[in-house]
């Protein structure tokens, strides 16, 4: 049975990019693809330490993370597998810190020095990338988007993003200090598009392995 691993790269266990996720999961699930959910944020891991174990020639863990902690047997599982949902918010136009070095200890075992450009993984993979986003539109992060594709359609295997954007961050915005926002303005995006959102994540998960 083919299967696709799903990242939730949100710290909030239940919210847009969860929920995103899952309905990404269920569209892969309603194909008879076997799926699994983790959530970044339960696991202990760093960031990629520069061991280079990786790169080093003839070892039985060339081209795979040698990181022994909460990470690695997920990395190995994804690799594993035949599909890559990885649902994250937008921080300060980048990535949260947590996925960021999710991303680094995935993308630096495949990538070699060679003179070639040739990469350590066969890039079987189909990536789905699914970011959340507090602005109006996916524009403002165009470079930035743009840029996380590449890296996983030249590293990891062929990609393809969903944004969700002009997102709700709050139940109550009174209760924070939120005055740039329209709370209204939220609510009404948040009734009339987020159900739209889903069902383009749902139809991510069924056509991401075709």
């Amino acid at each position: 049975m083919r299967k696709i691993i799903g990242i939730n790269g949100s710290p909030r266990m239940n919210w847009n990019s969860a929920k995103m996720l899952d309905s990404a999961l269920k569209g892969a699930a309603d194909k008879g693809i076997e799926t699994k959910r983790i959530d970044l944020y339960k696991l202990k891991y760093t960031g990629c330490r520069s061991c280079f174990s990786c790169k080093r020639l003839g070892s039985p863990g060339f081209g795979r993370c040698a990181v022994n902690d909460e990470l690695k047997p997920v990395l190995d599982e994804i690799l594993d597998s035949d599909g890559l949902i990885v649902s994250s918010p937008v921080y300060f136009g980048s990535d949260p810190g947590m996925v960021r070095s999710f991303f680094e200890r995935l993308w630096f075992p495949s990538h070699t020095y060679s003179s070639d450009e040739t990469v350590a993984y066969d890039l079987h993979l189909k990536v789905g990338l699914i970011y959340t986003m507090n602005v109006p539109s996916a524009h403002y992060y165009t470079e930035f988007l743009e840029s996380q594709k590449n890296k996983f359609d030249s590293m990891v295997g062929e990609t393809e993003v969903l944004c969700a954007t002009d997102t709700l961050q709050f139940d109550d915005y009174s209760k924070y200090s939120s005055s740039a926002f329209d709370p209204v303005h939220k609510l009404e995006v948040h009734e009339s598009s987020f159900a739209d959102d889903l069902r383009r994540a749902y139809q991510m998960g069924q056509t991401l392995l075709g």
